[in-house]
């Protein structure tokens, strides 16, 4: 049977940040250290100990601002001992991750370089949990105050004369949980607090991002929301902060017996995809909390973690959370970015987890070698979504559904966005074992020249290794035909499809 789709090209729609293609590094396992840095080494070409390699692969990708130093590490990091020189550092214990002993050699110019480097935004988490909040303020000064302070000398000292921009801040991170084990509203009254001495300087403007609900926790939104835009009268309601975090990894199994990444298995690739849509549930609802304290949605959702989570590689440290990535994440990924598309009026940000060996990572590396995920290439093949305006698709999903779990959910993805007089429609085929004919009805504009990519998997677990790097690509697509203003297009199981004209 064939499967419908219309997309009015003239539509007006809400504008998809850019932001919503973030990316995250935390000092958790390889992501920093072998990840973006490497010291001195004497191996693999760096610039000021920041890897090249891995510099160049997410300037291709675009990405709009790197997340830092945490995570959960945020919360337990002390930004002082970051800076000056390297030898001086004290070093401490990462508790969350491994237990094992952080140098501080990556500190606060280091992560600035690297975002110079990736031509990127800063996103810098404030520890909230174990920090102060003359602790907080006083990094923000340090970053940004360009005037006469201890703040400023200190920086001067260390190297940098003028301060740096830094508009997103986050205050605190997973305080329901790592972050200090708090309640919803116990967090709302110190996130103000620490939200009003986090000040802007100049025309450094911060844009403050609360910390936000676990997954499906209405009532910690609730009790964020009814906070944050409390405000004597005359003050704006987006006073105290800007943006709102959520969180969300995806698994198969349960979280104490989670499934392995490279899983050829029917019933787990299924889990995954039906658990992926529980995006979409839990925006709309969260979305639903937020319009009533903000329904001129003044105050952006910002999905700063999401992404899979399976079993780290056998024989590598569990606390380093270090798993493979097969055409099964990316099309998880592929969906979720759907979903935040079709939620541009409220999603502002989103971070995948994380940037470079750790969980859904885009890029793995191992010694001086590096590789590209079939993550990375949905990110890539998407990457025109930036800043377009969002189109409304009507999607026929009546016929085209599988079940897991006692419940039924659509196997076809679809988002389309416009630039100008430039379009980019993504489609996912999330069946593991059928293709798909849609016929996509086109309106409001002439079609030009079609441009399409497949990326798909020969097998459940199709991955990229060190011995196989190009394994999973983007390859032409070709198996459609345009008639007038309709498309009719076969989608192969298990594959992504963007269309550019």
């Amino acid at each position: 049977m064939k499967h419908t789709a219309i997309i009015n090209l003239d539509a007006p729609g809400p504008k998809i940040s850019k932001h919503i293609y973030g990316h995250f590094a935390e000092h958790l396992g390889r992501c920093i250290y072998d990840g973006f840095y490497v010291g001195d080494s004497d191996t693999i070409p760096h610039k000021k100990g920041l890897r090249l390699d891995v510099i160049e692969a997410f300037k291709n990708l675009n990405i709009p601002n790197l997340r830092w130093p945490g995570g959960c590490f945020a919360d337990e990091y002390h930004w002082k001992d970051g800076i000056g020189p390297k030898e001086q550092r004290p070093e401490m214990i990462n508790t969350h991750w491994g237990g094992v002993v952080e140098n501080n050699h990556f500190g606060t110019h280091e992560f600035m370089d690297l975002c110079e480097e990736l031509e990127t935004e800063p996103y810098i988490t404030g520890n909230l949990g174990s920090g102060s909040v003359h602790e907080m303020s006083q990094w923000v000064e340090y970053l940004t105050f360009d005037g006469k302070s201890p703040m400023t000398e200190l920086r001067q000292k260390n190297g940098r004369d003028k301060p740096w921009k830094v508009k997103y801040w986050g205050v605190g991170n997973e305080n329901w949980g790592c972050g200090g084990g708090m309640t919803g509203e116990f967090y709302a009254d110190q996130a103000r607090r620490y939200a009003t001495y986090c000040r802007s300087y100049g025309d450094n403007t911060l844009y403050k991002i609360a910390c936000g609900p676990n997954s499906d926790d209405y009532n910690w939104m609730e009790a964020v929301m009814k906070s944050m835009v409390y405000c004597p009268a005359g003050l704006p309601a987006d006073r105290f902060v800007r943006g709102v975090s959520l969180h969300y990894y995806t698994i198969a199994g349960t979280w104490e017996e989670k499934g392995k990444a490279l899983e050829d298995d029917r019933n787990k690739w299924l889990q995954i995809m039906k658990r992926s849509w529980f995006m979409e549930e839990l925006i709309t609802r969260h979305s639903a909390v937020m319009d009533r304290y903000d329904p001129e949605k003044k105050i952006g959702m910002i999905v700063d973690e999401w992404g899979t989570w399976h079993q780290v590689e056998e024989g590598t440290n569990p606390g380093f959370l270090y798993q493979q990535n097969s055409i099964r994440d990316a099309l998880s990924a592929s969906l979720q970015l759907d979903i935040f598309h079709n939620h541009a009026d409220r999603v502002y940000m989103a971070n995948l987890a994380q940037a470079v060996n750790v969980l859904q990572s885009p890029v793995l590396t191992e010694g001086d070698k590096m590789i590209l995920t079939p993550t990375y290439h949905v990110l890539e093949m998407n990457k025109e979504h930036m800043d377009a305006d969002s189109l409304p698709v009507f999607l026929d999903t009546a016929d085209h559904k599988s079940e897991s779990e006692g419940k039924e959910f659509s196997t076809l993805s679809m988002s389309a966005s416009r630039k100008g007089k430039s379009y980019l429609v993504s489609m996912t085929n999330l069946d593991p074992e059928k293709g798909k004919t849609v016929t996509l009805d086109l309106r409001g504009e002439k079609i030009g020249e079609i441009k399409a990519r497949i990326l798909s998997g020969q097998r459940l677990n199709s991955h990229n290794s060190f011995e196989s790097p190009e394994a999973v690509k983007p390859e032409d697509f070709r198996d459609f035909e345009l008639k007038g203003t309709t498309m009719e297009i076969n989608l192969p199981a298990r594959s992504f499809v963007t269309f550019s004209f």
